[in-house]
């Protein structure tokens, strides 16, 4: 591999859209995300494919120093975080003009704790995540009463949120130098064999070959959390905790929102955790267009999704790497689901390519030891009600949530 192969060598966005439609999954509106391994560290490529009439962008992810990684892209965990808040923010847009309710001001902060315990080495590693802190801050004439009953609504409608409240079903197919493996230990897709994105794209996507569209939705803003960054561990006898926290925006009242995300630094209040986080990061901005007619910027939930595969990856590359496996060529495609998938119970359908010289249980082993320490697989097997905090025009009003979990 070459230095164009890097995020730093091509010279590209971090983000921008590429001329190829939505790929449906089975003729739904949901997310596809293809994703690769660049050639440096933790560098991720991925196409996401939004489904329906949208279309598909390019985005790339990269760790920061504390996993050896580059910090020039956003890190998986903030792929996620942005993805959730600019998702509500959407839904309360929509419900708002559908209601006949005026939003004269609309942010967002959401944090969310994620902790591993266990080793890579013994192969006991584990990765958990906690229910996001979610403060919604209003200003509009309508009452206190309308605008609770709106956020109420707007989570509810959220697919983003309910990959959270209740579990979503996951399911795998692997394929090892070109051929599709059974499976042992793992829920095994049931679907037909998916294209291996070294087929699909002989070259990756670059910016000469978009459509006109917002220019860099995805941005580095040069800003820093204080405190020094420490390494993170391949095993740990207590739990490694991060937070991740992040701020949204609308940029356009319909329905244009930017996120800034970051890794907060060691000892940022969250929860009642067992012991501080480690390690602060660079901020990044993501944009997202929620509004039906337009696409200058991926969907909120098209952010999501790719964060879960970069996540996943991340910790593909971690254990290759502790456990010096003869492995390369990492890449992937998820087929996710949207809010009427997720009410149906379809699960998020994961097709991992690999190439190497290992046997054939090493293959599988690390793909179940990289599902079970994804911070965001676990977020998906869990129950994780968020705790929604709404401000309105100054005042604090009760605590919402959602009344019906998807």
């Amino acid at each position: 591999m070459s230095v164009m192969d890097t995020i730093e060598g091509s010279g590209f966005p971090l983000g921008f859209r590429v001329d190829a439609g939505g790929r449906d999954a089975a003729g739904s509106g949901a997310c596809v995300v293809e994703a690769r391994k660049m050639a440096s560290a933790h560098q991720k490529e991925a196409v996401v494919h939004q489904g329906g009439r949208r279309g598909a962008w390019r985005l790339v992810s990269d760790e920061g120093v504390h996993l050896r990684g580059t910090d020039l892209a956003p890190f998986p965990l903030g792929f996620f975080n942005a993805g959730r808040p600019a998702d509500l923010a959407g839904r309360l847009v929509t419900l708002a003009k559908r209601r006949g309710i005026g939003l004269a001001e609309l942010s967002i902060r959401l944090k969310n704790g994620y902790s591993m315990t266990g080793s890579f080495f013994r192969g006991d590693g584990q990765g958990f995540a906690e229910p996001a802190d979610i403060e919604i801050e209003i200003e509009s004439e309508a009452d206190s009463g309308t605008i609770s009953a709106l956020v109420g609504d707007a989570v509810d409608a959220s697919p983003a949120l309910a990959a959270m409240r209740a579990p979503v079903a996951t399911s795998f197919a692997l394929y090892v130098n070109g051929r599709r493996r059974p499976l042992a230990t793992m829920a095994a897709s049931g679907a037909a064999d998916a294209p291996d994105p070294f087929a699909t794209y002989a070259e990756p996507p670059s910016p000469g070959s978009a459509e006109a569209g917002a220019a860099d939705p995805v941005r580095k803003t040069g800003e820093r959390e204080s405190g020094a960054v420490e390494p993170a561990p391949a095993g740990t006898s207590t739990r490694i905790i991060r937070i991740v926290d992040g701020s949204c925006r609308l940029v356009e009242p319909d329905g244009l929102t930017e996120t800034e995300t970051w890794l907060a630094p060691p000892g940022a209040s969250h929860l009642p955790l067992a012991s501080p986080p480690a390690g602060g990061g660079s901020h990044f901005t993501l944009r997202s267009d929620e509004r039906a007619d337009r696409d200058e910027a991926p969907s909120g939930l098209a952010l999501s999704w790719a964060g879960l595969a970069y996540c996943f990856m991340t910790q593909l590359d971690r254990y290759i790497e502790h456990m010096t496996f003869a492995i390369d060529g990492v890449r992937l495609v998820q087929y996710c689901p949207d809010a009427a998938d997720i009410a149906a119970g379809r699960p998020v359908d994961t097709h991992l390519f690999l190439n190497g010289r290992e046997d054939a249980e090493t293959y599988e082993t690390l793909m179940r030891i990289a599902a079970r320490t994804c911070y965001l697989h676990a977020t998906l097997a869990a129950s994780l009600e968020p705790r929604v905090a709404v401000l309105h025009n100054g005042t604090a009003i009760r605590q919402v949530v959602g009344a019906s979990p998807v």
